[in-house]
């Protein structure tokens, strides 16, 4: 799973994102820059390191050893948790995932080498696998 090697800050403050700020339209990273086709968030959400290895996945077993595909996405914010019944108080609790903040317009993966129809599928399924809804976009 993606997660970074070091962090200046091991917990983060809590985003207090209004809902009109989550939903504004992001300005990076939206356009297929790497690959032929690519996968672009249509909503805001938070996805974890393991949606991202699972996506991944999906997308690499579809398309084949001939397809290059591109992850754009970087989970580097932490997410802490308490332990499993534990009293409220005594602090915050301890990193328990790394997460990326997606907008709407960010473009995910990106794939290539493989024909249209084929990178339309792995696409698709990589998108199923993840919180947001998803299109695919292409060059």
């Amino acid at each position: 799973m993606l997660f970074p090697k070091k962090v200046k800050h091991r917990k983060w403050q809590t985003a207090r994102l209004s809902p009109e700020k989550l939903a504004r339209p992001e300005t990076r990273g939206i356009t297929v820059a790497f690959g032929s086709f690519g996968l672009k968030a249509e909503t805001p959400a938070r996805v974890a390191a393991n949606q991202i290895e699972a996506a991944r996945r999906a997308m690499t077993r579809h398309a084949g050893k001939t397809a290059k595909v591109w992850i754009r996405i970087f989970p580097d914010r932490p997410v802490t948790k308490k332990a499993a019944e534990v009293p409220m108080g005594k602090g915050k609790g301890d990193p328990d995932r790394y997460v990326f903040e997606v907008r709407p317009g960010r473009v995910l993966f990106e794939v290539d080498g493989i024909p249209e129809a084929q990178a339309r599928e792995a696409l698709r399924k990589a998108g199923t696998k993840l919180p947001v809804k998803t299109r695919v976009v292409a060059r």
